[in-house]
């Protein structure tokens, strides 16, 4: 939430605030881009630590704290260009310089109710979709089967999920470009994706497995929201060219809409499966289902979220 106010404030210049809306969309694609390799990432370092330095598995993630630390040294290295949005005394002074809004009491009132309104709902929205790093991930943790089989391994590759999105992107860039060029780059750009992805299924086994953690299930939001993207903006650019855009509370409505289907995807993948603590007693012959279930949950999940997060 810091942060992006702190972008939104890089743009109060007049001279610059045209490209606000422009600065949250490449804000929100990168966040996402680096919480798609933050997982692997992190299971990675966690595995170092067990196999080179002899740690347990709960003392090995410590070191996956290590890539947060990571980010952090990055975001102060940069200070240089975002300091002046800080807060504190110069920014205070900055503010009461601004011209004010001459709003009467009335439209004043009517702008906080409109925002109470809009806080009553997204509240629960996204109490729901930060299930994610908590209930959910219990969930594959202790519901979901360790391991993937198949074609099902390929999506617990995270350069594949990349070849994906490279593919997606070039795809519309396909469409979009206006110069030869541009287009046989795009093209040959997503083909060789494609193939590439192609080629690596064609390798796969049907009876190869590999180990899941339950971190890595985290990657598959940011995915489908990096992935998704230009696909949700497609269908609401030619919604808005044809005077058929939702408007923002129409769109707020119909994710928590989606984000409903997508806890009872859940709901219904875990029907029989026994209580956590009689799944602990059970141990290895308790009930485990597909990884598949949480995987079509995120992408349903991922629908709602980019209805309601512009």
């Amino acid at each position: 939430g810091n942060l992006q106010v702190m972008v939104g404030n890089l743009y109060d210049d007049p001279k610059y605030a045209d490209k606000r809306d422009s600065a949250f969309s490449l804000f929100y694609m990168a966040i996402n881009i680096g919480a798609l390799f933050a997982p692997t990432a992190a299971v990675k370092i966690k595995e170092w630590a067990e196999n080179s330095l002899g740690y347990s598995g709960n003392d090995a993630y410590h070191f996956s704290f290590a890539v947060a630390c990571a980010a952090m040294i990055i975001y102060f290295a940069c200070r240089k260009w975002y300091k002046h949005v800080e807060g504190g005394k110069k920014s205070e002074k900055a503010a009461a310089a601004q011209v004010e809004d001459n709003l009467t009491p009335a439209e004043t009132k009517a702008r906080i109710v409109a925002l109470c309104l809009v806080f009553a709902v997204v509240i629960f929205f996204w109490m729901a979709f930060h299930q994610n790093g908590l209930t959910l991930t219990f969930f594959a943790d202790e519901f979901t089967e360790t391991s993937a089989q198949g074609l099902t391994t390929m999506l617990f590759d995270v350069w594949n999920l990349v070849l994906i999105i490279v593919a997606v992107y070039a795809t519309f860039s396909v469409s979009q470009s206006k110069g030869v060029v541009g287009i046989l780059v795009s093209g040959l750009i997503g083909s060789g994706a494609l193939a590439f992805l192609l080629y690596r299924a064609m390798g796969v086994e049907a009876d190869a497995k590999v180990a899941v953690d339950a971190p890595i299930f985290q990657q598959f939001n940011p995915f489908y929201v990096v992935a998704l993207t230009p696909v949700s903006m497609a269908i609401f650019g030619a919604l808005a060219k044809r005077g058929k855009e939702p408007s923002a509370p129409r769109k707020i409505a119909y994710g928590m809409l989606v984000a409903a289907a997508g806890f009872a995807v859940m709901a219904f993948g875990s029907i029989g499966l026994l209580t956590p603590d009689a799944q602990a007693a059970a141990g290895d012959s308790g009930a485990l289902v597909s990884a598949n279930w949480l995987i079509s949950t995120y992408l349903v999940l991922t629908f709602a979220e980019l209805l309601l997060s512009p």
